[in-house]
């Protein structure tokens, strides 16, 4: 991957929010100057909505339940011409995204991925460790692809993202964009990011049935048969 010495580039960062009050003042302090932040509640009862927007973020508001669904609605509001993702829930640093998004910026990679590194005890349980891993190996039958974690922050363009046509409302989503991206030639790439204790319990990986039952989620994603999709060009804007 290629670095920049320039100021790295604005873009919008999808933040799907459900019940995350104690982590937002954390993860919204970090998100890089002159950012959007799109906080996309999923049916919050513990008031993050307004956490978010009296912190400056924007609030959209969306009342189908699911992972893919917050992040997909977070998509469709993002007007930058790069749309990055991270979880809402203080385990991963907002601020490292800004030198992801100077990578893609600068032609490095078309989707790029952050690789959770644990931080600490309890950071990474070791049940949902065994279900990344089993996915990862998944993805490799199927794409090719050499990657080692499948973790929610990633960064790519706009309109090339818009472009895979993303169909999962659920825990598949984020797989799902890599099959796709992967089908459709673009470069996809890795970087190490710090993974910390996160706040409050997973919704996804908090349970061994929770780990598996996404392990299930994805492997409908990769039974789905290529499809045509342009790659990426570095001209795709808003």
């Amino acid at each position: 991957m290629t670095s920049s010495a320039c100021a790295p580039p604005r873009a919008d960062l999808v933040l799907p929010c459900l019940d995350e009050a104690q982590a937002l003042p954390w993860v919204l302090a970090r998100v890089p100057a002159g950012w959007r932040a799109i906080v996309v509640d999923n049916g919050s009862t513990d008031g993050s909505a307004e956490i978010a927007r009296s912190l400056g973020a924007t609030v959209v508001h969306e009342d189908r339940r699911g992972f893919g669904a917050a992040c997909h609605a977070g998509l469709l509001e993002a007007r930058a011409d790069l749309v990055c993702f991270c979880d809402c829930d203080a385990s991963m640093d907002p601020g490292r995204l800004a030198a992801m998004a100077a990578d893609v910026a600068a032609g490095g990679a078309d989707l790029l991925l952050g690789r959770r590194r644990p931080q600490g005890r309890g950071a990474w349980p070791v049940h949902a460790r065994a279900g990344n891993l089993a996915l990862a190996r998944m993805l490799r039958r199927r794409t090719g692809l050499r990657l080692h974690d499948l973790g929610p922050m990633r960064v790519a363009r706009r309109e090339a993202l818009l472009g895979l046509e993303l169909t999962d409302r659920r825990s598949g989503y984020p797989l799902q964009m890599v099959v796709r991206a992967a089908d459709a030639g673009w470069r996809i790439a890795e970087t190490d990011v710090p993974y910390l204790p996160r706040s409050g319990k997973s919704k996804v990986t908090g349970t061994w049935r929770g780990t598996w039952q996404a392990v299930r989620d994805m492997r409908k994603v990769l039974a789905e048969p290529p499809g045509i999709r342009s790659a990426p060009t570095e001209g795709d804007s808003a």
